[in-house]
């Protein structure tokens, strides 16, 4: 990988092998290419929210291999611009806190009109609305499983340098510098965000404690050896945290949509994928609880 390419990641410890070799270099070509044209990072975050929901359309008609191919085209199509919008950020130094925040939104509403589509086709399929509270426990789960992931990844950041890990913040700094913010969107929104990073801290208790240990002891000067040690230990969990991303959970959607077995999708995510999130949990809370 190339020094531009990378200078463009948020770190290269925290990518997946598929983002690595396939959608951050083509997110980077397309970066690279609107660097100087005026479109913004939030621009194409919007854009990336209408082409992903394409993909919930195409897979709410009955089974077609056309709409289920095409499906899979535009949710690819929407990663790359999830890749753009943040590579593009770095490449201009264009950032903005609601930039952040709709980056997020994006790939949730992509998820939940493919939530909606395949309650559509179960029913379809099985004659019965049994699937709706499955396919809810699943989106409730996909937005856990993808908080906490964030969440650790960010906090990873941090352990890497202070520059990389200025976006990892607790929910009480969110909230004074929220509460200086001109009523707007950016303030309407972060208050959404303060809410989401409460629900990442509640299913954290040990990190948490940890951190408030390393702030009492160091403050803002972690030593090297602690930062080293702990950065050695997260990131080991990478390759199962890698399994509860976009990769992680498109593999087994797009295999169901091909075959028309959406079922299967959100057994993974209930299941499955609960229960790599449970495992990665404590795994990562017995790391924080060893650093006493």
């Amino acid at each position: 990988m190339n020094s531009e390419l990378e200078s463009s990641l948020k770190s290269i410890e925290t990518e997946n092998y598929i983002d690595r070799i396939f959608f951050r270099p083509v997110g980077f070509i397309i970066a690279k290419a609107l660097k100087n044209t005026g479109i913004t990072p939030n621009m194409v975050t919007i854009f990336s929210i209408f082409v992903g929901s394409a993909a919930g359309i195409f897979f709410y008609f009955p089974y077609s291999i056309s709409f289920a191919l095409l499906g899979i085209l535009f949710l690819i199509m929407a990663n790359i611009l999830d890749c753009v919008d943040g590579q593009l950020a770095r490449l201009t130094g264009i950032k903005s806190e609601i930039g952040r925040i709709l980056d997020g939104f994006a790939g949730d509403f992509w998820f939940f009109l493919i939530y909606i589509a395949f309650i559509h086709r179960s029913n379809i399929e099985f004659d019965t609305w049994l699937f709706i509270p499955v396919a809810f426990l699943a989106a409730y789960n996909h937005t856990n499983q993808a908080g906490l992931t964030d969440y650790y990844k960010t906090l990873h950041l941090m352990f890497v340098n202070k520059d990389k890990g200025k976006e990892f913040e607790s929910s009480e700094s969110i909230k004074a510098r929220v509460a200086k913010m001109p009523k707007g969107v950016n303030k309407f929104f972060s208050r959404f965000y303060i809410l989401y990073t409460i629900n990442q801290e509640r299913q954290t208790p040990e990190l948490q404690k940890m951190l408030k240990r390393f702030k009492e002891k160091y403050g803002d000067n972690l030593p090297d050896d602690v930062r080293l040690s702990f950065k050695a230990k997260s990131l080991k969990l990478m390759p199962l945290l890698d399994i509860l991303t976009f990769n992680g959970r498109t593999i087994v959607l797009f295999i169901s949509v091909l075959f028309n077995v959406v079922w299967v999708y959100l057994f993974w995510e209930i299941v499955v994928l609960a229960a790599v999130k449970i495992i990665a949990q404590r795994k990562h809370e017995k790391i924080c609880k060893s650093f006493e």
